[in-house]
C-alpha cells in the first residue's frame, strides 16, 4: 500500500476511484490489464489520500445535484478500507451535500456504512451494485479468493432490500468451461429474485481477456484447473472477447426469468437508472407533511 496526492477525483461522468489496485484476488479481473497504465504491482494498493478534500471541493462547486459512482475499476471495500475509511469519508460527503450514490462492490464490508447509505436513499438516491458470478461456494472461493462468497453477497442484497435500498447485480464475467452452466445461472438468478433486485447487468455469457489480465488468468487456470489453458487456446486463441458456447441458451434463461419477475436486464436501461438523479425527491418528501 502506498499513498499519493491525486490531482482530481471525479471523472467527466461523475465516477471516482479512491484506490488503484485490489486485494480481492479475482482470477479474471480486467483491471489488471496493461491498458490502464499501472506502474506498480496490482496488490500494492495506491491510496488517493486527498480524495475527501478533492471530492468536497468538487461537490460544493457543482450547480446541479447528480449521481456519484464508485467501484467500477477497483473495489471501494477492499481490506485496507477497514483501516483507512476513505470510502466511508467520501460517502459521508455525498450524503452531506445531498448527492446520489451508485456504488459497486463484492464485499460485505459495505454493511459497515449501512446507516449512511440509508440516509442518502432517504434524501436522494442510493443504489448498491453487487457482483455475483458463481453460485457454487467452493468454486467461488477459487475464482474470487479473498472476498466474501456469493451466498454472503446475496445476504447483503437482502439486507439492502429490507432497508429500502435498491440493488443491481453484475452477473459478469461468466467463464467458459468453468461456470457457464445452466445450474450456475439459475442459482444466481434465484438469489436475484429472492433479493428483489432492480436489475441485472450482463454483456453476454463470457469474459474479456487483455494483455496483463490474460497472463494472470492463465496462470491461475494452471494452478486450479490443469489443462484448461489449452482448451482456451484451442478455442479462442488470443481473442479479446471470449464468449461461452452456451451463451444463447443461458441468456434466454436470464431474459425469461427477468421478464417473469419484473427485473430489468437491458444494460442501457439499467445504466440509465444508475445515472438518473431524482430531481423532485426532496420536494415529494416534504409534500407529505
Amino acid at each position: 500500500m502506498h499513498f499519493v496526492e491525486a490531482k482530481g477525483i471525479l471523472s467527466a461522468h461523475n465516477g471516482m476511484n479512491l484506490y488503484r489496485g485490489c486485494t480481492h484476488g479475482c482470477i479474471y479481473c480486467d483491471s489488471r490489464s496493461k491498458c490502464y497504465g499501472f506502474t506498480h504491482e496490482f496488490e500494492d494498493i495506491e491510496v488517493k489520500q486527498n480524495a475527501p478534500q478533492l471530492l468536497e471541493r468538487a461537490l460544493s462547486s457543482k450547480r446541479k445535484k447528480c449521481m456519484i459512482g464508485t467501484g467500477a475499476m477497483c473495489d471501494p471495500y477492499m481490506h485496507c478500507e477497514e483501516e483507512l475509511e476513505l470510502t466511508r469519508r467520501c460517502i459521508a460527503l455525498i450524503e452531506q451535500y445531498g448527492f446520489g450514490l451508485a456504488i459497486q462492490t463484492k464485499s460485505d464490508r459495505i454493511l459497515r456504512d449501512l446507516e449512511l447509505l440509508k440516509r442518502i436513499q432517504e434524501k436522494s438516491k442510493c443504489v448498491v451494485q453487487m457482483t455475483m458470478t458463481t453460485y457454487d461456494e467452493d468454486l467461488c472461493r477459487i475464482l474470487e479468493p479473498h472476498v466474501c462468497t456469493t451466498k454472503r453477497r446475496f445476504e447483503v442484497l437482502e439486507i439492502m432490500r429490507d432497508h429500502g435500498i435498491p440493488t443491481v447485480v453484475w452477473m459478469s464475467p461468466i467463464l467458459p468451461f468453468i461456470n457457464d452452466t445452466r445450474e450456475n445461472i439459475e442459482g444466481l438468478l434465484e438469489y436475484c429474485v429472492r433479493a428483489g433486485v432492480y436489475g441485472i447487468i450482463t454483456f453476454g455469457m463470457g469474459v474479456t481477456l487483455r494483455e496483463g489480465d490474460r497472463e494472470y488468468f492463465y496462470q491461475k487456470l494452471d494452478e486450479h484447473f490443469p489443462g484448461m489453458r489449452s482448451k482456451y487456446h484451442r478455442k479462442y486463441g488470443y481473442a479479446y472477447e471470449i464468449s461461452s458456447e452456451h451463451n444463447r441458451e443461458l441468456m434466454t434463461i436470464l431474459r425469461k426469468t427477468c421478464a417473469r419477475h419484473g427485473i430489468k436486464c437491458d444494460a442501457e436501461e439499467v445504466f440509465h437508472y444508475l445515472q438518473e438523479f431524482p430531481e423532485n425527491k426532496g420536494y415529494e418528501q416534504l409534500s407529505l407533511f
